[in-house]
């Protein structure tokens, strides 16, 4: 793994929420910290509700962590574009998030509960 990225388990329960609705709570989350930027948290697959993201054209590169994709999130009050990523083949130094899902906190609210 890069010097500058670190990937751990999330201690406690993670919850996501978007448009007034919970889309995942985890207790299985992992918090990747990269250089000086504030830490993220990673949730599984199995523990959002899928059913509410749509697959987005968008995508991007990391040199440390590869290619991410991202998705939309279909809230009551429209779509929300681009709010989640994923690195569905990420570089064999950060495997542990692959098919992981990042949510921009601008976007929507990731905490602790």
């Amino acid at each position: 793994m890069p010097d500058h990225i670190t990937i751990r388990p999330a201690t406690g329960t993670w919850v996501v929420r978007a448009g007034g609705a919970v889309l995942g709570e985890s207790i299985q989350a992992l918090e990747m910290t990269e250089g000086d930027y504030p830490p993220v948290i990673y949730f599984p697959r199995a523990d959002i509700a899928m059913a509410f993201l749509e697959p987005s054209d968008t995508t991007s590169t990391c040199p440390h962590k590869g290619s991410a994709t991202y998705y939309g999130i279909a809230a009551k009050s429209g779509l929300i574009a681009d709010a989640v990523w994923s690195y569905e083949d990420p570089k064999p130094a950060v495997a542990a998030i692959k098919g992981y899902l990042a949510f921009y906190k601008t976007k929507v609210t990731v905490e602790e509960v």
